[in-house]
């Protein structure tokens, strides 16, 4: 999603105690949609059945490997591909996996949206990437098509996608912890056999240290849906990071446009040591820095956040530091 950097001008006017007796002008009014286009449904639809299918394939590798109390292996996942062609029914062992993670997904985008409905802003429907990696999809995105015009409409779009998404990826980690196998041998990548090594969030450790006190968190092996939750977790670590137009850009954007500015180019500069230990937050980096180029329009009502939706913006911050996983995925 994405927002414009905030009007200096605007931002430098003195708040008035009732915002209603100022009109916004004409212009900045944009006409919202009963609804997104039978287009926009049609694409959305049919990108979320390729979704499917990917996240079939990524799942399958991950109940493979689980069976056999085996680390992920990118050798198995290449071998999921050609069950589309030679065994069908063998996919539906990823379904555990595909279907858990499409949930918090599309809880997460379908926040977005209700949120852009509720305060009048025209937006698509979620729409999914279909990608033949690891997870089976680069995960899913909406787009704004008229302007957040006051900071808490601008809060309620950021906060309310992490939010709905987390809603359904806790309880399933919390199931794929309960279910999980303690693998020791998980923990050292095998280069034979090209395996994987996820990395492990707060959070995962914290419910580790209650329902396996004194097992090594990489040790755990966790089921396709746990697996599932953990994709979701690391998703909405990566939306929150405080900058750009990511969710977390535009909660701390409603909390003050100057902080989000300086951010913006902090953050990106804060990846690049974190590439030193996985390659893909150059590419992160490179993102943001890049949306520092990109117009975004002003906040015309620039009306303080109330108390509730502060405690929510810590909240957010709060989530970011139990998702956040400085090395997420190693030994390929």
């Amino acid at each position: 999603m994405s927002t414009p950097p905030s009007d200096p001008i605007v931002d430098s006017l003195p708040l008035p105690r009732d915002w209603s007796s100022l009109p916004t002008p004409a212009q900045f009014y944009v006409p919202v949609l009963r609804r997104p286009s039978l287009q926009s449904l049609i694409l959305a639809v049919a990108l979320f059945l390729l979704t499917l299918c990917t996240c079939l394939a990524a799942g399958t590798q991950f109940a493979i490997a689980y069976a056999n109390h085996q680390a992920a292996s990118l050798d198995e996942f290449l071998r999921a591909f050609t069950l589309f062609y030679k065994d069908p029914a063998a996919l539906l062992a990823g379904l555990p996996f595909a279907a858990t993670l499409l949930t918090i997904l599309l809880a997460h985008e379908l926040g977005h949206f209700f949120a852009c409905r509720r305060h009048h802003i025209h937006s698509t429907y979620p729409f999914f990437v279909p990608f033949p990696n690891l997870i089976g999809t680069f995960g899913a995105f909406i787009l704004i098509r008229s302007p957040i015009r006051t900071t808490r409409a601008l809060f309620d779009v950021g906060a309310s996608g992490p939010f709905a998404g987390l809603v359904f990826a806790v309880p399933a980690l919390l199931f794929g912890v309960l279910h999980s196998s303690i693998v020791p041998a998980i923990a050292q990548p095998d280069p034979n056999q090209n395996s994987v090594v996820f990395g492990t969030p707060l959070l995962l450790r914290l419910l580790d240290a209650l329902f396996h006190p004194g097992v090594n968190p990489h040790f755990l092996l966790l089921p396709p849906a746990g697996r599932a939750a953990w994709v979701g977790l690391f998703v909405t670590s990566l939306n929150l990071l405080p900058g750009g137009q990511l969710d977390g850009g535009h909660i701390l954007r409603s909390i003050s446009p100057r902080l989000h500015r300086i951010a913006s180019i902090l953050v990106p500069l804060a990846l690049l040591p974190l590439g030193r230990i996985w390659f893909v937050w150059y590419v992160w980096a490179g993102l943001l820095l890049a949306q520092r180029f990109l117009r975004i329009a002003p906040i015309y009502n620039p009306a303080p956040l109330d108390p509730p939706r502060r405690f929510a913006a810590f909240l957010t911050l709060l989530i970011f530091v139990l998702c956040f996983m400085p090395a997420p995925i190693f030994g390929l």
